[in-house]
């Protein structure tokens, strides 16, 4: 079974296991927390926060350029299996983001979106690593526990750690 998956993609494969509405992402507030986190434990300051942030939690940006395709390809309805992701968000961006390190002299931007993918490549939709150069789709890695189950697993941790960093300071 295939669908058309949004304006731009091809037709993608679903998921065998389509996550509940609890399960479907980790969370906004996961990606700040764990973004907080790295700010901290690295010590940063001016223009590198700001980076931090732009690319651990802002490059989420493309799900409100994509809403209108979706409102038009879908309407109000909850779709399951759309695609929202665009290569802002998939590893093939380090083709950009890399020279912008070298030219800004700082790795801030690789090192959160690093983070930022490891944390959507830990939940089970749909994903093209290297789009629009590949159609070539995954569902991330360890697909065995819920996705909420994994956000747990992340953000308890990172909240401690983000208390004992904030008290320490």
């Amino acid at each position: 079974m295939t669908e058309n998956h949004g304006v731009g993609s091809s037709i993608l494969p679903l998921a065998t296991s389509t996550p509940t509405a609890l399960e479907a992402a980790l969370t906004i507030f996961t990606h700040v927390l764990v973004t907080t986190v790295g700010v901290k434990l690295l010590h940063l300051s001016g223009g590198d926060i700001a980076l931090a942030y732009g690319f651990g939690c802002a490059v989420d940006i493309d799900h409100l350029i994509k809403a209108p395709f979706y409102y038009k390809a879908i309407g109000l309805k909850d779709k399951r299996g759309y695609y929202w992701r665009s290569s802002l968000q998939e590893p093939v961006a380090f083709l950009w983001i890399l020279p912008l390190c070298l030219f800004l002299g700082t790795w801030v931007p690789a090192i959160f979106f690093a983070a930022h993918l490891c944390l959507d490549y830990a939940v089970r939709y749909e994903k093209m690593p290297f789009y629009p150069y590949s159609k070539w789709v995954t569902c991330g890695w360890n697909s065995g526990p819920s996705d909420k189950v994994k956000e747990i697993f992340v953000f308890v941790p990172a909240l401690c750690l983000a208390i004992l960093l904030f008290v320490r300071s």
